[in-house]
């Protein structure tokens, strides 16, 4: 009898002793779940100096803002190539900068409009050109976009008004100071250039 409680004692103490361990293992396990998350978020905050003033931000996953700025790219690409103004300085600097964002298609559609004489005679116009973007469509599995906006010629008897469809694909690289969205832009053509309107400008 005696021994048998002995042995009763044992395994009881062996249960308790087991579960002692596991469930000082299970704190521990936790313990190091709970810190590794409690630094990953402290790695994603960060903080700004504001004239010397300290302000706590939240760094977001790079993941998240992709097509954010892959649409901000597009935008970018447009509005740079597409804004003109009678200074052969000034386009050539703004195209210069917008083909940073996009391959040998965007060389390609430059060369064309200047054989075509396009940006002789915005200069001897004194022609403004400017574009105004309605939305921009993109598809994250094909990596293609498109973009729908209008394109204002402004002369100084009139005003034209011409719609601007394009379509792409882009493609992540790494981000430099001339592409800082680390996007480029591939096999980009223009759709539709139709004039749409030609308002004649009052004159006094």
């Amino acid at each position: 009898m005696l021994i048998k409680n002995i042995e009763q004692r044992i395994k009881i103490n062996k249960v308790v002793s087991i579960s002692a361990i596991v469930f000082a293992v299970f704190i521990v396990i936790a313990g190091f779940f709970f810190a590794y998350r409690m630094i990953e978020d402290s790695r994603k905050s960060i903080y700004i100096l504001d004239n010397g003033v300290p302000i706590l931000a939240k760094q977001t996953d790079v993941l998240l803002n992709r097509p954010v700025e892959y649409k901000a790219q597009i935008e970018l690409f447009h509005r740079l190539f597409f804004t003109l103004a009678p200074d052969d300085a000034y386009i050539k600097d703004n195209i210069q900068k917008s083909l940073y964002l996009i391959d040998d298609s965007g060389k390609k559609e430059y060369t064309n409009l200047k054989e075509k004489g396009f940006y002789n005679q915005i200069i001897a116009s004194s022609s403004m050109v400017s574009i105004h973007a309605d939305s921009i469509a993109i598809n994250m599995e094909q990596k293609k976009f498109a973009f729908f906006g209008k394109q204002m010629i402004t002369r100084k008897s009139s005003v034209i008004t011409r719609k601007l469809i394009t379509e792409g694909y882009f493609d992540d690289i790494i981000r430099s100071p001339n592409n800082p969205h680390g996007v480029m832009l591939k096999n980009w053509r223009i759709l539709d250039n139709e004039e749409i309107s030609n308002q004649t400008k009052n004159s006094y």
